[in-house]
């Protein structure tokens, strides 16, 4: 069952408050965020696969972005587990709440962090090598193609609702992009980012923008990731970076990303096999890569891609559970399962 936030409160208006019906011996009803970029949606459904059929849970996935996702673990309650959360969105709200134990963190999802910046393809890079930083690259928009045609040379910047627009927001405006011949494009969703890489290594064009480490098409598509010319600062991070319309941006790096799953406190307190589990889940960025190279391939949504890693990878996800519980999913996975 899938439902955006607004529709899943407003059907569950009351019950939740009431703590749920009991879906199981041990389990009740939970509330998984399906964010919206294919590693997000993936490590969802694994979830919901391995909650339902390990541990007897009825699993609700709730649409959404990163800030929706957020305000509703905080202020709401639901979902009760974002299983990808980059740690950099942090927002004050939710350090309160996990200063005040009504949100908790669980393993890191990624093992080795994620990587994200502005990324330049390497065909550029090879015949540019004086190309290393983001200043350089700006100083050649003659190289990089526009959004659309006979517009600017484009920064590609990030969905509505992703922490990175506003970031890539206030670094372009540090840069003085606009008076570099550059213009910034707002992508309407996660696909048109990745269509207007893949339009770029058609015409074998220059593409600049942001984009983030592990993904299948990184995989794909040979990358390079610019220096910024400067080292992380949280203070500006924290105070501007990542401050819609901060008046006076800095320039900044991106940091390597820890990414956590956030748990809300009545699973903590109430599903100590579930956040057991939450606290052992992760996976590496390789691992991550070659499922979502396959989901591309494939054409695969969610749901399949998360069946292809439990049929697949049996090593992995059998690490992350007590034996008896390994043995219901994978008797799940069988034909008649």
């Amino acid at each position: 069952m899938k439902l955006s936030l607004a529709a899943f409160l407003l059907a569950t208006a009351g019950t939740l408050a009431a703590g749920g019906a009991q879906a199981g011996e041990g389990c009740s009803d939970v509330t998984v965020a399906e964010l919206n970029w294919p590693s997000a949606g993936l490590a969802a459904w694994v979830d919901k696969l391995i909650m339902e059929a390990g541990y007897g849970c009825s699993v609700t996935l709730i649409e959404g972005d990163t800030n929706s996702a957020v305000d509703g673990i905080v202020e709401e309650g639901v979902p009760q587990i974002i299983p990808e959360f980059w740690f950099e969105s942090i927002s004050p709200a939710l350090e309160e709440a996990v200063a005040d134990k009504r949100v908790a963190f669980g393993a890191a999802l990624l093992g080795e962090g994620g990587v994200q910046g502005w990324w330049m393809p390497k065909f550029i890079a090879d015949a540019n090598p004086g190309i290393t930083t983001v200043q350089d690259a700006l100083k050649h928009p003659e190289l990089f193609m526009a959004a659309e045609d006979g517009g600017k040379p484009a920064v590609f910047n990030c969905p509505e609702g992703w922490v990175c627009r506003v970031s890539t927001e206030n670094l372009f405006r540090a840069l003085d992009g606009e008076e570099k011949g550059f213009a910034l494009y707002d992508v309407k969703d996660a696909s048109e980012l990745d269509d207007s890489i893949r339009r770029a290594f058609a015409e074998n064009k220059g593409w600049l923008g942001y984009y983030w480490a592990p993904t299948a098409l990184l995989g794909d598509h040979d990358m390079v990731k610019l220096s910024f010319g400067v080292e992380f600062s949280k203070p500006q991070w924290d105070s501007c970076t990542i401050v819609e319309g901060c008046p006076d941006p800095k320039l900044n790096a991106y940091p390597v990303s820890a990414v956590y799953t956030l748990i809300d406190s009545d699973i903590v307190t109430e599903e100590p096999e579930l956040t057991a589990y939450l606290n052992a889940r992760s996976w590496s960025n390789r691992t991550v890569s070659e499922v979502l190279a396959w989901m591309s391939d494939e054409n695969a949504d969610n749901e399949a891609a998360a069946h292809h890693f439990l049929s697949e990878y049996p090593d992995v996800w059998k690490a992350w559970l007590p034996q008896d519980i390994a043995r219901k999913v994978e008797q799940s996975l069988e034909p008649n399962g």
